[in-house]
């Protein structure tokens, strides 16, 4: 049985030491097949990207063409007609993964790290090279006083070396371009990271007579600044598009054949509510990541959300105001949402809550459910793996305290009421700035609590808003441990000083509607009844 490639993007070492591959070489076909001179790929990490990345380089590598080109001997490409393309030109592969910095300055130091490894891969060429292209290699590889100016056209010096050398056009292939970017919006200075790595990418994509062809990966089109307003050969593929929809991520046959080859196929119809539900053009796409970790371990769980990368969402979420939250709130809960979508994404301080959809598709938290028109499209969370993620999230962004978390588990599985409503006060006290009052939001404490006990997803099934009896209970919390108690809250704005009144107006709302109709359908025999009124930032219960 085939090794499973956990982390393994070399595509050399993968096929040289028998990991499982699935076969995406078909990819090389319609790369030489598109007539587009730069491409660009947008997807969420962990799909591939890098990987395919490697493939091409070994693919066209002119060095060690002989015996790169046995790494396909078994794969599609080797009968394709363009596998006579296989060794033919110098290769320029870079990721900008890793790239970090608090300062401009000190991304541009670890640039230089990589640009000085990039010359460093052809240092053979020395000894064969002209006293001034010498000169240019050794001071890249030494990084010896270079400039600014100089490092923005290092890739520019390169190609134009290769070529005179080789006699060859070179192919440039940029990994994760935006990775630098996103890292720097994080640190505070985005603008001049988009002014440097826009005359970066100018300078080797646009109007470069030694390119054969560009091909860029990444999660997000970069808007701002204009980073490819350069560049009019330039031609992007998101995950909205059918051309190369197959490539990025696994289809459902691919994962069939994996759980078949690892003797898990029984397992199908779990690892699809858990990993499935992504729709990449018209293609149903899986979780390439998660898949090799549950065929590894064997256990569904949250994987792909558990690597890094989600620190742009969560800052961009601390900025929004409470209707993000509803919104994301009803998405959680299976709900639809309909966005307005602009394919490049403009970071900024001035990003509005359409904005922050569009990022979250792109990066692969949300997915398209159905096309509307050109611009408009119905999205929802993909699937249980990207649920897990948010339910998290609201106690982590909103709450900030997971401390609360395991108290309020261990109160309700004890039934101690003081300790219940001593934690819900807490919450509304820290929380309710993301849910301001004066927002006219039709029920924002709803919301707000309904965000802390998602939290508590592992022990409570939370039932928000729930159709139960004859009415909707706000909400219902359902024991995963049928033998514990299940819970009623009815939450009311009080409209008089009479906290005491209001609450008993709650609890009898909740007999009289038989709320506790779903908890005894589901065989809860200990069923507690409590109101949460409201006033302000005051809070009382009372329960039977």
């Amino acid at each position: 049985m085939k090794k499973i490639p956990i982390g393994i993007e070399d595509f050399k070492m993968l096929i040289s030491d028998d990991y499982f591959y699935i076969d995406k070489t078909k990819f090389i076909e319609e790369i030489m097949n598109d007539g587009a001179l730069v491409k660009l790929f947008t997807r969420p990490r962990r799909f591939g990207k890098t990987l395919n990345m490697s493939m091409l380089k070994y693919f066209f590598d002119i060095r060690k063409a002989e015996e790169n080109g046995k790494l396909f001997d078994s794969l599609y490409i080797k009968k394709s007609p363009v596998f006579v393309e296989q060794g033919k030109y110098p290769v320029i592969f870079i990721s900008l993964k890793g790239l970090i910095g608090d300062t401009l300055e000190k991304l541009i130091d670890s640039l230089k790290i990589k640009i000085s490894k990039l010359f460093a891969e052809y240092r053979d060429l020395i000894e064969k090279l002209d006293k001034f292209d010498t000169a240019l290699f050794e001071k890249m590889i030494l990084r010896e006083d270079i400039s600014e100016a100089e490092l923005s056209e290092a890739l520019l010096t390169l190609t134009d070396i290769l070529c005179r050398y080789y006699k060859k056009q070179v192919i440039v292939l940029i990994d994760e371009y935006d990775a630098p970017l996103t890292y720097a919006y994080g640190h505070g200075y985005y603008k001049e990271a988009v002014e440097f790595f826009k005359t970066l990418y100018s300078n080797v994509l646009k109007t470069n007579s030694n390119l054969k062809m560009g091909v860029l990966t990444g999660a997000i089109r970069v808007a701002q600044a204009g980073i490819f307003s350069d560049l009019n050969n330039i031609e992007t593929h998101t995950i909205l598009d059918e051309a190369y929809d197959e490539y990025f991520g696994l289809l459902e046959n691919e994962v069939e054949n994996a759980l078949i080859e690892y003797k898990v196929e029984d397992k199908l119809e779990d690892v699809k509510s858990w990993y499935d539900g992504y729709k990449f053009g018209n293609m149903e796409v899986y979780n390439p990541w998660s898949i090799l970790k549950y065929i590894k371990y064997k256990k569904l769980d949250a994987y792909w959300i558990n690597t890094s990368g989600n620190a742009l969402i969560k800052e961009l979420l601390l900025l929004s105001e409470g209707t993000v939250f509803e919104d994301l709130d009803d998405l959680v809960r299976g709900q639809e949402k309909i966005i307005y979508v602009n394919e490049n994404i403009a970071l900024g301080n001035d990003l509005d809550p359409n904005r922050l959809w569009e990022l979250m598709l792109f990066s692969g938290y949300l997915t398209v459910k159905e096309k509307i028109n050109n611009e408009s499209y119905l999205i929802k969370i993909p699937n249980k793996e990207i649920q897990s993620f948010f339910k998290g999230l609201f106690a982590e962004i909103v709450f900030k305290e997971k401390s609360n978390i395991t108290s309020m588990k261990a109160a309700l599985e004890s039934k101690d009421i003081n300790t219940i409503v001593r934690i819900l006060e807490k919450v509304v006290l820290n929380a309710m700035s993301f849910y301001d009052t004066n927002k006219k939001l039709e029920n924002p404490y709803q919301t707000l609590l309904a965000g802390f006990f998602y939290a508590l997803d592992a022990y409570y099934e939370m039932k928000p808003n729930s159709e139960t009896g004859y009415g909707r209970a706000d909400i219902v919390l359902i024991p995963r441990n049928r033998k514990w108690s299940g819970y009623i809250f009815e939450l009311k704005r009080a409209k008089t000083q009479n906290l005491e009144k209001e609450a008993s107006k709650a609890l009898e709302q909740i007999e009289k509607k038989k709320y506790d109709t779903l908890l005894i359908n589901e065989g809860i025999k200990d069923i507690i009844k409590g109101s949460v009124t409201t006033n302000g930032w005051f809070l009382t219960r009372n329960s039977v």
